[in-house]
């Protein structure tokens, strides 16, 4: 069987990657070497394609639930983020670290577009990161949970459309990579969350309808 090199690389039998940085990353978006708006995140210093895919479909595709699901979140969270001072990042960069740039399906970013023209939301002006999954869900609980948590993200979900659920995860741990309070809303539920005295609810049951 045929080894490649990332898998020697991962077993420690090659020599090591070096990490495409963030200032890098723009870099090559800024002179077309990367289009603007492909679906290419950084993470870990590596360029990886971006699956919104349904599950058991071509990578290459975008799921028609998946955009359903996007699509329903932003217009139920839309004129909520309005009223409390912020507003949803769609698909757009996150800048986390030196080498990881993900683009979550939806961010909450405190102030206004206008205020990240220079540069792109960090972790600290982030109080909610939205995944929408499909084929993804593994990574989403695993690498994206650890990139948010190590970063300080108060809350990530995940809109999990397999299982028709919503994950809410909190309280973020740096050393683990991991959010210690994970909670899982099913249809018949609401997800709540608030930023002020004026909380936004999310009914399970009718985003995945």
């Amino acid at each position: 069987m045929v080894t490649t090199f990332l898998e020697e690389a991962a077993r420690g039998e090659a020599p090591p990657l070096v990490p495409i940085s963030a200032d890098l990353y723009h870099q090559m978006i800024d002179r077309g070497i990367l289009q603007e708006g492909a679906p290419i995140e950084l993470i870990d210093g590596l360029l990886v394609r971006k699956d919104r895919s349904a599950r058991g479909e071509n990578l290459m595709t975008y799921g028609r639930r998946h955009a359903l699901v996007l699509h329903r979140l932003f217009r139920l969270m839309s004129d909520w983020t309005d009223s409390v001072g912020c507003f949803l990042h769609n698909q757009a960069p996150v800048a986390l670290n030196e080498f990881s740039v993900p683009e979550p399906d939806l961010s909450i970013v405190r102030g206004t577009e206008e205020d990240y023209i220079e540069d792109h939301p960090g972790p600290s002006d982030i109080p909610l990161v939205i995944e929408v999954a499909d084929s993804s869900v593994s990574t989403d609980r695993s690498t994206k949970q650890r990139l948010y948590a190590t970063a300080g993200i108060p809350v990530y979900w995940i809109a999990n459309i397999p299982d028709a659920q919503v994950e809410v995860y909190e309280q973020p741990d740096a050393a683990s990579g991991k959010y210690l309070r994970p909670t899982i809303y099913r249809a018949g539920q609401t997800v709540h969350f608030s930023l002020t005295d004026r909380p936004i609810e999310i009914d399970v049951t009718r985003l995945f309808a």
